[in-house]
């Protein structure tokens, strides 16, 4: 079941906005991990995971086949129906809540040792700092921070618009406690893709990925370059 809990951001229609965007095709996405997860959480014992912005759900229903109990969150219903009855194929569907919020006016409730943001980008307006500072903030002591962005995109196949942080900026925007988290990987890396008109090709992206490691680690402070601990 999905549950509800969403609200609009600054007058713009969210939920309709990707509800739209979801409805205009059968699938947009491949149903497959991020595979920053697979390569970061893939050897990781399963605890609670917090999937935020999980779209139809390739990366819960992962988690899920691997022990881990998915706290799943879209802003669209669209996304969150398939997401459900893919989990539910799957043979996971007790291991996952499917929560619809929008994170801009709400962030679920909880602790976790994982939480994990994948592209967590939109074309309507997005508090996406903020977002990731209350991510790290539901993460528990020992537990880590995963957050995969775009990187430039090739021309004809990028996003008019959007700005792209790179992985230190992210790190530097969260404000973390120095001395009181870990970064595990901080970095761009390359992917194949196939883009919307059939062809292939290669995508940047970058990823960041953080341990907490006490438990003043919620706070922050003023920004720190990347690599080892902040």
């Amino acid at each position: 079941m999905v549950e509800a809990g969403f609200g609009g951001l600054g007058g713009v229609p969210v939920a309709e906005f990707w509800d739209a965007r979801y409805a205009g095709a059968p699938r947009i996405w491949s149903g497959e991990p991020n595979v920053a997860l697979v390569r970061l959480a893939g050897g990781v014992a399963p605890g609670r995971a917090l999937d935020l912005g999980c779209g139809e759900g390739g990366d819960a229903v992962w988690l899920a086949r691997r022990g881990w109990r998915v706290t799943a969150v879209d802003v669209s219903e669209v996304a969150l129906g398939r997401a459900a009855a893919q989990a539910a194929a799957a043979g996971v569907g007790d291991r996952v809540v499917w929560r619809r919020l929008d994170l801009g006016v709400e962030f679920p409730a909880g602790m976790f040792e994982l939480v994990s943001a994948q592209f967590l980008h939109s074309e309507v307006e997005l508090p996406r700092v903020r977002i990731l500072r209350a991510a790290a903030g539901a993460v528990v002591v020992g537990g880590t921070l995963l957050v995969a962005g775009h990187a430039a995109g090739p021309a004809g196949h990028g996003h008019p618009g959007l700005v792209f942080p790179s992985a230190g900026e992210v790190l530097a925007s969260l404000e973390l406690v120095v001395g009181g988290w870990e970064v595990v990987v901080c970095e761009e890396f390359e992917r194949s893709v196939r883009w919307p008109d059939g062809s292939v090709g290669v995508r940047l992206d970058n990823v960041l990925a953080v341990r907490r490691l006490g438990a003043g680690g919620e706070g922050r402070s003023p920004d720190s370059p990347g690599g080892g601990r902040v």
